[in-house]
This record gives structure tokens, C-alpha cells and sequence, in this order.
């Protein structure tokens, strides 16, 4: 199996002396005048490579086929910023500080800009400093050219036209008597390397399971800021989202904050919805989420948390204050490359293995790879196997989670069974009990 993440055909950034001519058209930004018309990515993205050195530009575009822009320095770009999306690969010069500083400012003025750091050389500081920075991903020479690929793939695909943003929408706090005056509740991320993997139906199957069985409050966040679907998957329409908690951040008591969540009537989940416009995501740090977690965390036994398929300074913050981290992976080639390329990511950024706890969705699936050489290749122990089932998307378009819709099924038990695994002996009630559970205790 591991032959299937080394048989593409790789290249280095370390010698670029005998680099004459590359064949390809790239030249300075100011020169092409339909900047990115011709790259054929998602949204419409236009694509530049950016380094010091003209013999490492023009390698890398090489790369990535006809109309990519190259330009010598980071602010050469900027006068193209506004016009559309744009995917920059950052050449190694760029890990300079300064350069570093420049994509920091463009990840909170510029949310169209998405930005690929390519270095020879990656250390945990380097790679901390980078995602903060607000580069939506790191590669490493060698550097296979699908990887390559895929990545500006991703990142256009995540970038979109950026609304204005409206006002908050104001919420008034309900008089409530005590609050729930239990330990602080476990977090717990659900995370994937890869779209598609089914970490948002995990999460919020999870979620239902756990608030039909804990005797606390459990509470779903929805972490992707950008496109979450937990609201559509609970048939929930939310009054208030996450944004409206950030923006509220330093006035939020439990009565504003219980005032913003939604209450999933069948299982009694509260939840705390993505943002409505994308654009939102870009004026929320990782530092004002993870003060959001830390209040919601006081009052609830648990805390979900559906991420995103990516690295960025939410997620990174949000993974380091995790008790628990569900890493869903599917039981594809793709799935799998990219789970082992997030596994090595989160070693160097020091999370604790036995914070990690591998899921494989669809485990069952025909797909003729084995679940133990999966589990081989990737170094850990798969924690749940999920089985696949048409009762699934059935569940998912009606929007009722399947431990719910469809109780007796084989993938519900063992998302339940999940689900079990983080109560390590907290009070429990049968599944059977309906009804939600109260945020705060009557007087």
C-alpha cells in the first residue's frame, strides 16, 4: 500500500543551477494581462507563483501548466488583489519574516488571496509560523506533482466571492437560575486531511448520541466557518451563529450564551451554527475560538466540533485545545495519502498521540483495501470501523441523523458505540429517553 504515495513522479527545490529552459510561458506579473483566465481552477481562481529567484518561479509554474503568473516578490501581487480569487504558491524565499508578515496582513485583508508555502526545508516553527501567518497549507520537497496540484486545487476551491458582511444580529439573554455547575466538559474535534470522508455526519451523529445519553449538556459547534453543514444536517435554521458568540466574546455569560445556541428538539443537542457568508470565517482568529470553547466548555459535559479538511490558525487552535481528536478517513488511495500527510503534520506540531483516534468510515466498503494494512500504513490503531449504508444519505437529505432515522442499523450502533467511548464513566441514561437536557438547573 505505502507504493501508492511514492510512485508519483516527484520534484526537488534544491538545485535549480541547471534549470535553463523550461518551456513554459510564465513571465512577470504585469505581463499578463487576463491574469489566471486559462488555469481552470474553482471559482474562477487566478494563480501566481512567487519567489526571488526567476529559475525557482518558472520551475514551479512549469508545474502547474499554461497562464500561471510569476512574480518576484509578494508585493508585486497586490495591486491584482480584489479582482478575483486568488491561489499564491510561495516559494522557499518567502519564509522569510517579512514575506511571512505580508501573507498575515492578506489573511485578514484579503480573504480571496489563499496562499501554498512550497520550502526545502520545514521545522515545527516554521510550519506554526506559516498556518498562523494564515498559509492554508505547507508542502515539502521533494513535492510530488499531483499533491501539487491537488493542493492549489483545494485551496481555489475553499476561496469564492466575499460578500460584505451584515450587522450581528442581537440576542437577548433569558433569565436563567444556576448553571450547570459540573467539571469542565471534554472536547472533542472531529478532523479530516480530505472533503468527502463523512467527518460531519460522524460529528453530528456523535453529538445526538451523546445528548440522548449524558446527563450534562452536550453541545455541537460547527468549526467550518466557511461552508459547515451541521444546521442542514440537524434541520435546524439557526437565529444566531458563531459569529454573533465571537463578536459578543467579551460581553457572553451564560444566558447570552446559552441565548445563542439552537436546541436540536429530538435529542436535546444545543448547537452553535457556521457563519451565513463565507467571509465571515476570515474575521474570526483561532485565539477568539478557542476563548469561545473554553466558556461553552464550562457549562456543557461535552463539546463537538466539526472541522474543516484543512490546516489554517482556527483549526491548528482548536486541535491543540482538544481533549479528544476523531481523525475520519475513507477507504480510498486519496483518503488515505492525505491522512497520513495529516498525521505526520500533527506530530510536528507535538499533539499527543494518544489525543488522536483514527475513525475509518465506510469500512466495509468494496473497495479491496484492507483495513489492517490501512491501519498498518498509517501507524495507528482505528479506534471505530463504520460501516456503509444507503441509510446514511437517506438520513442526511431528510436531515435526521441516522442514530435517530435509522436506530437499529449497523452504522448507527456504531456510531453510538462511538459515542459511548467518551463518556469514560459519566453519568449515563438509556438511549431510549427522549427529550432534551437543560443548559442550566432549575432553582
Amino acid at each position: 500500500m505505502t507504493d501508492h504515495f511514492t510512485d508519483f513522479d516527484s520534484f526537488g527545490l534544491d538545485d535549480f543551477s541547471s534549470f535553463d529552459d523550461p518551456g513554459h510561458e510564465a513571465g512577470a506579473l504585469s505581463d499578463v494581462e487576463d491574469f489566471g483566465s486559462d488555469v481552470g481552477l474553482p471559482n474562477g481562481a487566478a494563480l501566481a507563483v512567487v519567489d526571488n529567484d526567476q529559475a525557482v518561479r518558472d520551475y514551479l509554474a512549469q508545474q502547474l501548466g499554461q497562464g500561471v503568473a510569476t512574480a518576484p516578490s509578494l508585493l508585486d501581487l497586490e495591486s491584482r488583489f480584489g479582482m478575483s480569487p486568488i491561489v499564491v504558491i510561495l516559494g522557499p524565499s518567502c519564509v522569510d519574516p517579512t514575506d511571512l508578515a505580508v501573507v498575515e496582513r492578506w489573511s485578514r485583508t484579503n480573504p480571496e488571496v489563499g496562499a501554498i508555502l512550497v520550502t526545502s526545508e520545514l521545522s515545527t516553527t516554521l510550519l506554526h509560523t506559516a498556518l498562523r501567518a494564515g498559509v492554508k497549507d505547507v508542502l515539502t520537497a521533494p513535492i510530488d506533482q499531483m499533491q501539487l496540484v491537488d493542493t492549489v486545487g483545494r485551496v481555489a476551491e475553499s476561496l469564492g466571492s466575499m460578500p460584505v458582511p451584515r450587522p450581528m444580529m442581537a440576542g437577548s439573554a433569558p433569565t436563567m437560575n444556576e448553571l450547570d455547575d459540573g467539571e469542565p466538559g471534554q472536547v472533542i474535534t472531529v478532523f479530516s486531511t480530505k472533503g468527502g470522508s463523512g467527518k460531519s455526519v460522524i460529528a453530528t451523529n456523535v453529538a445526538v448520541a451523546l445528548a440522548r445519553m449524558s446527563d450534562r449538556p452536550v453541545v455541537l459547534i460547527d468549526g467550518h466557518l466557511q461552508f459547515g453543514d451541521a444546521a442542514v444536517m440537524l434541520k435546524i435554521q439557526p437565529q444566531h451563529t458563531v459569529v454573533d458568540a465571537i463578536s459578543q466574546i467579551d460581553k457572553l455569560d451564560p444566558g447570552l450564551l446559552r441565548d445563542l445556541m439552537s436546541v436540536h428538539e429530538p435529542s436535546g443537542l444545543l448547537v452553535m451554527a457556521a457563519p451565513t457568508e463565507p467571509t465571515f470565517a476570515d474575521q474570526i482568529t483561532g485565539e477568539q475560538m478557542v476563548r469561545l470553547i473554553e466558556m461553552v466548555r464550562s457549562i456543557a459535559g461535552h463539546v463537538i466540533i466539526d472541522l474543516p479538511a484543512y490546516f489554517n490558525d482556527v483549526v491548528l487552535s482548536l486541535i491543540e485545545a482538544s481533549d479528544h481528536i476523531v481523525l475520519v478517513a475513507g477507504l480510498d488511495i486519496p483518503n488515505i495519502k492525505n491522512v497520513k500527510i495529516g498525521l505526520t503534520t500533527l506530530k510536528q506540531l507535538s499533539v499527543p498521540l494518544e489525543k488522536i483516534q483514527l475513525v475509518l468510515n465506510r469500512a466495509d466498503s468494496k473497495v479491496k483495501l484492507d483495513v489492517a494494512e490501512v491501519e498498518k500504513t498509517l501507524h495507528i490503531h482505528a479506534v471505530a470501523h463504520i460501516p456503509s449504508d444507503v441509510v446514511v444519505p437517506i438520513s442526511v437529505n431528510k436531515g435526521s441523523p441516522v442514530v435517530l432515522s435509522a436506530p437499529r442499523s449497523e452504522v448507527a450502533k456504531a456510531l453510538e458505540q462511538l459515542a459511548l467511548s467518551f463518556l469514560n464513566g459519566a453519568s449515563a441514561r438509556p438511549m431510549s429517553a427522549p427529550g432534551g437536557r437543560r443548559l442550566f438547573k432549575r432553582g
